[in-house]
């Protein structure tokens, strides 16, 4: 009975007790960076199709806000998987998401349907995304990003341990 306990005892605190963040900020990373990825590679091979009927925004021409649009899957999804400048690189596809889901809600009023919470609405894509990208703009990039090794590098051309600047923090 003792042995069970005890066995029992260390799966608990093995799946409960630790914390694996800095890959799971990995894991977070890659997994939007290549979900929003694919968008951008989609409408640049399909950048002819879609250049004429592309929503315009701020009086830019539907081509002009294709390639920003393109620019900022492409760019900030690598920046965001590599970690670099990782807080930074999730705001302009969190502006898109929250334009982009505008964008739907109107769309789907002007036809007055009504929102439902089923699985086929096509708003649920934008608001994952803006609750992703603001998960990674709040826990940052972690430390299995080049925005840490580049950190590191800051903090040793200061004289400092890693410590000494985070007690400064």
């Amino acid at each position: 009975m003792s042995a069970l306990k005890t066995i029992f005892a260390n799966c608990f605190l093995t799946l409960t007790g630790y914390t694996y963040s800095n890959l799971g900020r990995l894991f977070i990373r890659l997994f939007v960076g290549v979900m929003f990825m694919q968008f951008g590679i989609r409408q640049l091979v399909n950048f002819h199709e879609l250049e004429n009927t592309f929503p315009t925004v701020l009086g830019m021409s539907s081509a002009t806000c294709l390639i920003l649009m393109i620019v900022i899957e492409l760019v900030c999804s690598l920046f965001i998987m590599v970690g670099f400048l990782t807080r930074l690189s999730t705001v302009p596809p969190l502006v898109s998401m929250f334009l982009a889901e505008y964008y739907i809600i109107h769309d789907m009023l002007g036809d007055l349907e009504l929102f439902g919470l089923d699985s086929v609405d096509p708003g649920y894509l934008p608001i994952m995304f803006i609750g992703i990208y603001t998960f990674i703009w709040l826990a940052g990039p972690g430390r299995i990003s080049l925005d840490y090794f580049i950190s590191l590098r800051i903090i040793q051309a200061r004289g400092k341990t890693e410590e000494e600047e985070l007690e400064e923090v």
